[in-house]
């Protein structure tokens, strides 16, 4: 629905729009990127499993409403110990009260909220300096 989805507060950048321009970052970057979305709790947990199986050296993940919900989200992060970015279009820490609290970032590397689509480039730049070092 990105795009589409509360333009005022989310933008009208879609997802493939951002799946472009991360890819031609990524490649100056000298990584390769994979992209999944899903809008289903289990689904999302199925592929950190199978991410760390693959041998997958980070993740950048925008949890969206679960970020405040899925004690299961945070659980597979913590049991693959991926270093994970954690992005968000808005800032949460400014939205809802109960949009202000997050179970993944206590097991993410770190995270980026408020700055919309460019939040997803910034968490490809912070993760390749951190696999690099």
């Amino acid at each position: 629905m990105l795009g589409t989805r509360e333009p005022g507060i989310y933008g009208a950048r879609t997802l493939d729009d951002i799946h472009a321009e991360l890819s031609g970052l990524a490649e100056e970057l000298g990584l390769s990127l994979e992209f999944f979305q899903s809008n289903h709790e289990g689904a999302l947990i199925d592929r950190i499993h199978q991410a760390w199986r693959d041998g997958v050296a980070g993740l950048i993940l925008n949890p969206g409403g679960l970020t405040h919900t899925s004690v299961s989200l945070r659980d597979a992060l913590s049991a693959v110990a991926i270093p994970t970015v954690e992005v968000h279009l808005s800032n949460i820490h400014a939205r809802e009260t109960f949009r202000q609290h997050s179970y993944i970032a206590p097991v993410a590397l770190g995270q980026i909220c408020g700055f919309g689509p460019i939040g997803y480039e910034l968490a490809l730049r912070a993760l390749s300096v951190k696999l690099k070092q």
